[in-house]
C-alpha cells in the first residue's frame, strides 16, 4: 500500500503504480486523467446509493447537468477571476474548407493548429453547483428555501501525479438556497451526516476548516478570509500518503454570493444565501481501496454492509 517514509511525488507515484497494477486505473498519458475498472465504478455507484439512501427522508429536488456549462452563465461568475489557471473553455473548428486545409497544414508542419479553432458557447464545468444557479435566476424563493441533490463530472485543469487530484472528476453535491440561517443550518447538518456517511464505511475523517485555491497576490487575501470566517471545511483522509491528507469531502457557505450574481430572493425579498456538500466521489473510493485494499470481497463486513457489497 502507500508509504509514508517517501517524498510526496514519490508517494504519488508509488500509489498510482498500485492502483493502475491492480487494474482499478488506467493511466491516458496524461497527468490527472484516468480510465476506471468495473470494480471502481461500482464501489462508487454503492457509495452514491449509500448516500441516497441516507438523504431521502429529506426529498430534495433531483437535477442532474452535463459536465459543459453555457459560457454566459459561467461568465456571470468570478470563477474566472478567482480561478482562471483551473478553468476550461470548449474550442472548435467553424471555418470552411479553405480554413479547414490551413488547420491540416498546419498540424502536418507540426505547427500549433490550436490557433484555428474558436471558442464555443460551452465551458468545462468548474463546480456541480454552477449550473444549477441560473436556472433560478430571478426567482423568489419559497419560505422553506430550496434544497436540490446534484451529480456531475467537473473539470479542473490541475494536473498532478497524485491519484486523488484527477483533472475530471464526479461532485454528488447537496445544494440550500435560502435565508443565511436556513444555509447555515444545511452546511452544520451535512457536515455532521457527512463524517457519518464516510464512518460508515471506515473512513475515519477529520473535519479542517480550508480554503479554495484563489488564483494571485489578490487571491491569497480571499483564501485568508475564507478561513477566517469559516466558509470551508473539508473532511480529510489519508489516500496517497498519511504526511498530507486529501480532501474527500466539502461543506462550504457561499453567503449570498450566488444570489446577488444570479438575482435569487427569499421570501423576505432578501438575496438568498446558499450553502452545499461536495462529496468526491473519485476521491473516496480510491480512499476505500488504499484503506480496505483493492478487493471489495475482503472488506470489513460492516462496510461491506453499508455498502450493499
Amino acid at each position: 500500500m502507500c508509504m509514508a517514509t517517501m517524498s510526496l511525488n514519490d508517494a504519488y507515484q508509488h500509489c498510482q503504480d498500485e492502483l493502475v497494477t491492480a487494474g482499478l486505473l488506467i493511466r491516458s498519458g496524461v497527468p490527472g486523467l484516468y480510465g476506471f475498472n468495473g470494480v471502481f465504478e461500482d464501489v462508487i455507484e454503492r457509495f452514491e446509493m449509500a448516500v441516497t439512501k441516507r438523504a431521502k427522508p429529506l426529498k430534495a429536488e433531483v437535477m442532474r447537468f452535463p459536465a459543459i456549462i453555457n459560457r454566459k452563465h459561467y461568465l456571470q461568475t468570478t470563477h474566472i477571476e478567482n480561478f482562471p489557471d483551473l478553468m476550461g473553455s470548449v474550442h472548435s473548428f467553424l471555418g470552411n474548407e479553405r480554413d479547414h486545409a490551413k488547420l491540416l497544414d498546419k498540424r502536418t508542419r507540426g505547427d500549433d493548429w490550436t490557433t484555428e479553432l474558436e471558442p464555443t458557447e460551452v465551458m468545462l464545468t468548474p463546480a456541480a453547483c454552477y449550473p444549477l444557479y441560473p436556472t433560478a435566476t430571478g426567482t423568489t424563493l419559497a419560505p422553506e428555501g430550496r434544497l436540490v441533490d446534484l451529480r456531475s463530472f467537473v473539470f479542473r485543469h490541475e494536473p498532478s501525479p497524485d491519484p486523488a487530484r484527477m483533472q475530471i472528476f464526479r461532485q454528488r453535491e447537496f445544494v440550500r438556497m435560502g435565508t443565511a440561517e436556513q444555509a447555515l443550518e444545511h452546511r452544520a447538518y451535512w457536515l455532521q451526516t457527512g463524517q457519518e456517511i464516510l464512518n460508515s464505511v471506515g473512513l475515519q475523517v477529520d473535519s479542517v476548516v480550508a480554503n479554495d485555491p484563489f488564483f494571485g497576490r489578490g487571491g491569497r487575501m480571499m483564501a485568508v478570509a475564507q478561513k477566517e470566517q469559516d466558509l470551508k471545511f473539508e473532511l480529510v483522509h489519508a489516500v496517497a500518503t498519511t504526511e498530507k491528507l486529501t480532501a474527500i469531502t466539502s461543506c462550504n457557505y457561499h453567503l449570498d454570493h450566488f444570489g446577488h450574481t444570479f438575482d435569487i430572493k427569499t421570501a423576505d425579498n432578501e438575496y438568498a444565501h446558499t450553502a452545499c456538500i461536495g462529496f468526491g466521489l473519485e476521491r473516496i473510493a480510491l480512499a476505500l481501496f488504499m484503506t480496505h485494499g483493492f478487493d471489495p470481497d475482503h472488506w470489513p463486513s460492516d462496510v461491506k454492509s453499508v455498502l450493499a457489497l
